[in-house]
C-alpha cells in the first residue's frame, strides 16, 4: 500500500508518546529511521551575505520522505547552476514527530481477530517535521549577485513542490 494522505495525520494528533500504567509501555519502540540524508551541503566554510529561505504560510507537518525530495530537488539545481562551492544549502526542520497507524487486519475472519479503535495506538510508520507559520525550512546562503538570486529562486521553486502546504521565498541580507 502506498502513503496514506496527509489529513490522516493531523497537527493535532498526540506527540511521541502515550501513558501507560506501566511506565516502560510509555515509549514507542521501533521507530522507522529518517530518509533525509545530510542537513548542510554546498560550500560548508565561505561566508555568504544573502540568505533565501523557503517559508511556510501555515502551520503543517512534513514527512521525511518529502524533506528527502525537496532536498535532492534543490541541490542538484542548486550545484547545476551555481558549482558547488559558490553556495550553502541547509535544511532547517528536523523529522522529530512519530506518526503512527492502527493496522487493521484485512482477509475472511478479520473480524473474530482485531478490537477495532480499542487500544488503538498504533505501529509507528514514519516521522514528519512539525513546523509553524512562518518557520523557514530550506534555506540558501549565497553572495549577492542578481542572476544567483534568480538561479536560486529557480532551485528553490522546484523544491517548494514537493512540500505540503502554502510556500513564500524570502530573501534578506546576513550582513
Amino acid at each position: 500500500m502506498g502513503l496514506r494522505p496527509a489529513k490522516c495525520y493531523k497537527w493535532d494528533s498526540p506527540a511521541y508518546t502515550r501513558v501507560a500504567k506501566n511506565p516502560q509501555d510509555s515509549f514507542i519502540t521501533g521507530i522507522p529511521g529518517s530518509k533525509v540524508t545530510r542537513y548542510t551541503m554546498g560550500n560548508l566554510k565561505a561566508e555568504f551575505d544573502t540568505e533565501i529561505s523557503v517559508v511556510m504560510k501555515e502551520n503543517v507537518q512534513v514527512r521525511h520522505n518529502a524533506i528527502e525530495s525537496a532536498r535532492i530537488t534543490v541541490n542538484r539545481a542548486l550545484e547545476d547552476k551555481l558549482g558547488v562551492s559558490n553556495f550553502r544549502f541547509k535544511i532547517r526542520v528536523y523529522p522529530h514527530h512519530v506518526l503512527r497507524e492502527n493496522v487493521m487486519a484485512t482477509g475472511a475472519g478479520a473480524d473474530r481477530v482485531q478490537s477495532g479503535m480499542r487500544h488503538s495506538f498504533g505501529k509507528p510508520v514514519g516521522t514528519a517535521a512539525r513546523v509553524h507559520k512562518k518557520q523557514a525550512m530550506l534555506t540558501v546562503y549565497i553572495n549577492k549577485d542578481e542572476n544567483r538570486i534568480i538561479n536560486v529562486k529557480r532551485a528553490l521553486k522546484k523544491g517548494m513542490m514537493k512540500l505540503p502546504g502554502e510556500t513564500k521565498i524570502t530573501i534578506k541580507s546576513v550582513k
